[in-house]
């Protein structure tokens, strides 16, 4: 499958957390919104918005802290892990991977007995269980999409938009409680994400309150699962689960894909189909693919979606030999009806041909789609120059 380099460009003075690492090297989501492209480092609190600066570049890099928009239960140094962007009318929305953490054992050097004792360490993360919107809307004099914590609709004047979020505690949120009774997920709730746990990897949104979320962990006897919600406001600053119909489970319905026993990395809304990018689920290089899963917003219930009707369009190479534990696909974008971009954690060096630079890859897509949707808002009317 023939790829075609774009290089993104990050400003110095935003480009490094807390830890001094880089947000190049650990780009967990991607999504386009006209000519700005938004990406997320898995190890951050803050949303990074660039801009097409020329016809396989983005630069003008500015960055947006989430603790001033929506409220961060550890506050704005503990990382939320954002594993998921999708834009439905005049909001972005973002989900956290809502997962458990293990330590991991230092490299070299390290008493054996403290490494073991390491290993052996759990621990929840509460602002990684996280899914919230926030308003989006495009500036008039400078062409760009700003993410505004409260906003008048940009049409409807009796309207205000607020940045919202799910409802929840410190602990826990709507959809964890949910899922704590469910048949399937339950006993993954208490693994960390990266041991085949419970850990969020996708999120595509459809006609308003229509959420995917999309399940790297765990898969089933090789089945992935992503979770279809229907999540409104029912107050400023408050998202809640409504009741979803056809369901097994009251506020959720569980699709089972059969992805050859690969977990969901990334979702894309194309029309009635998602475009799922797919990968292990465990910290391990593997295949990493792209699918169609087709008319996947019309299914009335519950479903079990088998590898005859997945149709898998391309594989995504990654690292291996020297470059082992590098170069994994984990954002995906629709570029055009034509195109998707595709995003890399922990880059090769042979990505980073500046400093503060990082190479992303342009797929065509195998079937192109009829009237895609770009997973993005409405475009505005033509600038004035």
């Amino acid at each position: 499958m023939r790829r075609q380099p774009f290089t993104l460009h990050f400003t110095p003075a935003l480009s490094f957390n807390v830890a001094k690492k880089h947000v190049r090297d650990g780009l967990s989501s991607m999504l386009l919104t006209d000519d700005n492209l938004w990406v997320s480092c898995d190890e951050r609190t803050s949303l990074e918005r660039l801009r097409r600066t020329g016809p396989q570049v983005f630069g003008e890099h500015c960055s947006y802290q989430l603790a001033d928009l929506l409220d961060l239960p550890s506050g704005e140094d503990a990382e939320i892990d954002i594993e998921g962007m999708a834009t439905d009318g005049h909001y972005l929305w973002l989900v956290g991977s809502h997962s458990l953490k293990r330590k991991k054992p230092e490299k070299e050097g390290a008493d054996t007995a403290e490494q073991l004792a390491r290993l052996a360490k759990v621990k929840a993360a509460p602002n990684r269980n996280l899914l919230a919107r926030i308003p989006l809307l495009r500036n008039p004099a400078t062409g760009n999409f700003e993410l505004h914590k409260k906003a008048p609709h940009p049409t409807d004047p009796t309207q205000t938009l607020h940045a919202a979020q799910l409802r929840g505690t410190d602990e826990s949120n709507e959809l964890l409680d949910a899922l704590a009774h469910d048949p399937h997920l339950k006993p993954f709730l208490s693994i960390p994400g990266k041991d085949n746990g419970f850990d969020i990897e996708g999120l595509s949104v459809s006609s308003g309150s229509h959420v995917f979320v999309g399940l790297r962990g765990p898969v089933l006897r090789g089945w992935a699962v992503v979770l279809e919600l229907r999540v409104e406001e029912d107050k400023p600053g408050r998202l809640r689960l409504h009741a979803v119909p056809g369901a097994a489970e009251k506020h959720y319905r569980k699709h089972f894909l059969d992805l050859g026993g690969m977990g969901v990395r990334e979702l894309r809304l194309c029309g009635a189909d998602l475009l799922v990018l797919a990968g292990p689920t465990m910290d391990l290089d593997g295949t990493i693919a792209v699918y169609r899963w087709p008319n996947a917003t019309q299914q009335a219930a519950d479903s079990l979606i088998d590898a005859k009707r997945m149709r898998r369009l391309f594989d995504v190479p990654h690292g291996h030999g020297p470059t082992a534990g590098q170069d994994k696909a984990e954002g995906m974008a629709l570029l055009d009806d034509q195109h998707l971009l595709v995003a890399f954690d922990s880059p090769a060096d042979a990505r980073k041909p500046g400093p503060h630079q990082v190479v992303i890859d342009r797929y065509p897509l195998a079937e192109a789609p009829a009237a895609a949707e770009k997973d993005r808002p409405v475009k505005s009317p033509p600038r004035s120059k």
